[in-house]
């Protein structure tokens, strides 16, 4: 119809019907296109968010009660447990929460634990702790209370492992401090750790921090090496581990100097604990860490060996501890020296009320 201000209309029998069609069946079918590429894309996203990459060390946190602290550290707290009816030890870390540390924090912290889960889970011998499995950031975790459940936070991680009721080598060593170890004890010790460690060396691990402190005991006195904070894989290029890694008066003058190292420094530890298992005394009591760190590398400081000392034992500790890492044995020949020493006479180290002008220690000691 003619004017500006009215409506107009179309005849019917101008329609176009077959266009109209067309376009409707072309705007049909982007319609349908589009709504299958959103339920995809959400089943997709769905998919992802309830099937996670899982690990084959991974726990299930259904299964796992964590009970009392049995012990604390710098970067976390051990508990005791039970996971699927096993008796364990729960290992709390703190996984880094961002915002609340710089990005190379969080980093380091969880680059640590991704090493320790990465190097024990593989790991299978009777003087190396039984590692269960591990959890990281789980909301899913709680600490069992006098009063019911308390939840932790979704920023710690755990690591567990079986529970190992003898406590730690160190404590039993104070314990035995007045008294000392009779010398079947002493040589059976080492050679747990002697072949502990000579089976780490087989799988290329270097563990980096042997002391006492990370070794545990069994209810049969069995020695099994813990902490696998430090260790990594050993590097088939020396000149790749560098760095003062460790604890001071264990570690070896090439590391605490900053030098290249390899698994020879586990070596050098080794015979640093010998001489702590068979003396139940700790090594450079009186020193500092830097009169310790300046003696061990330029002076060639060791821990001082009792006359009463056998030299069998003597010998092995002196060759553990050569300032040269070469001239240091493999823990294999350290296992093979060891089993030939004869306990049967005796040998141990003399009481302090008893020591018949043997080497005379100190009456304070360390922690």
């Amino acid at each position: 119809m003619e004017g500006s201000g009215e409506v107009g209309f179309v005849r019917a029998d101008r329609i176009d019907l077959k266009s109209i069609d067309e376009q409707l069946q072309r705007h049909l079918s982007r319609a349908w296109t589009m709504e299958k590429q959103k339920t995809t894309n959400k089943e997709e996203t769905q998919e992802n968010r309830e099937i996670p990459i899982k690990h084959a060390w991974e726990i299930d946190p259904s299964k796992l009660i964590i009970k009392t602290v049995i012990a604390r550290g710098t970067f976390g707290t051990v508990h005791r447990g039970i996971y699927d009816g096993l008796d364990v030890a729960v290992k709390l870390l703190d996984w880094g929460e961002e915002g609340q540390r710089s990005q190379a924090e969080v980093s380091s912290v969880r680059a640590a634990f991704s090493q320790e889960v990465s190097v024990w889970h593989r790991l299978d011998h009777p003087n190396v702790t039984k590692f269960i499995g591990a959890a990281m950031g789980t909301p899913d975790l709680n600490i069992q209370t006098e009063n019911g459940f308390m939840g932790i936070p979704r920023n710690l991680c755990c690591v567990v492992v079986e529970y190992l009721p003898g406590g730690t080598l160190k404590s039993f060593l104070i314990k035995s401090h007045r008294r000392k170890l009779a010398f079947k004890v002493v040589v059976q010790l080492a050679l747990d750790l002697a072949r502990g460690l000579s089976y780490l060396h087989s799988e290329k691990i270097v563990h980096r921090d042997v002391k006492t402190e990370n070794m545990l005991l069994d209810r049969n006195r069995t020695l099994k090496i813990a902490d696998f904070g430090v260790a990594r894989v050993e590097a088939s290029n020396p000149n790749d581990m560098t760095g003062e890694t460790g604890t001071l008066g264990y570690m070896a003058p090439e590391v605490l100097n900053g030098n290249p190292y390899n698994r020879k420094c586990d070596v050098y530890s080794f015979g640093i604990c010998l001489w702590e298992i068979y003396c139940c005394d700790m090594p450079y009591p009186d020193l500092s860490f830097s009169e310790v760190t300046a003696d061990v590398v330029r002076q060639n400081l060791r821990p001082e060996i009792p006359r009463c000392c056998p030299s069998s034992l003597a010998n092995v500790m002196k060759r553990c501890w050569d300032a040269s890492p070469d001239k240091r044995p493999e823990m294999d020949e350290v296992v093979s020296l060891l089993e030939t020493i004869d306990t049967s006479k005796g040998g141990g180290m003399i009481p302090v009320d008893l020591r018949q002008g043997c080497f005379c220690f100190r009456k304070h000691r360390g922690p």
